[in-house]
């Protein structure tokens, strides 16, 4: 058999895990004994995979096909399902709001640092006297004190760390609600 037969026959496993070995084992070897009867007839592998249609699409139709026949309850199912929603129900009060406040935080914050460290040193170098600028700076706990243009060097790293951090955190949030939607369609039958 071509080697696109078989990828689309893993695929197929792959969609078709939701349900028993056995099952699955027998819907495999119905579709690979239709392909090679289509082989044997010199019909290609692209119509073949042409015929059968997208082995999502297929899979479903078979996954379908055994739900409606299947009156049966199944705890296995509802316990999978019942924990998969009380972690993604936890996920939405904590994991994603915390990770929605912090991305953007960092970020503003890795902006803001230079900013106010580039107004102090404006304001020492030109002996501005601007308000409230001696509260701007890094404090150490009065161990030690920087001269304003050093102040400004060390925001403008801490400040680049920061908004790193923040588009890292923001990435981490969109991978998981990606992974959280992909896991919700997996369920879904």
């Amino acid at each position: 058999m071509e080697k696109v037969l078989n990828e689309y026959l893993e695929k197929m496993e792959k969609y078709l895990r939701p349900i028993a070995v056995s099952e699955r084992v027998d819907i495999i070897k119905e579709i690979k004994s239709e392909m090679q009867e289509l082989q044997s007839n010199d019909i290609p592998a692209e119509q073949i995979i042409e015929r059968l249609g997208n082995p999502k699409d297929l899979a479903k139709a078979y996954l379908g096909d055994l739900l409606s026949k299947e009156s049966r309850f199944s705890w296995n199912r509802f316990l999978v399902v019942c924990a998969f929603y009380s972690l993604v129900g936890f996920s939405g009060m904590v994991v994603i709001p915390s990770l929605a406040i912090i991305a953007p935080t960092f970020i503003i914050c890795g902006i803001m640092s230079p900013v106010l460290a580039a107004v102090k040193m404006i304001d020492y170098i030109f002996a501005l006297g601007i308000p409230y600028v001696e509260n701007i700076g890094i404090f150490l706990g009065g161990i030690v004190t920087f001269n304003p243009i050093v102040e400004f060097i060390i925001s403008l790293v801490i400040g680049v760390l920061l908004c790193w951090t923040g588009r890292g955190v923001w990435k981490l949030l969109v991978l998981y609600c990606k992974k959280i939607g992909k896991t919700v369609s997996n369920l879904s039958i």
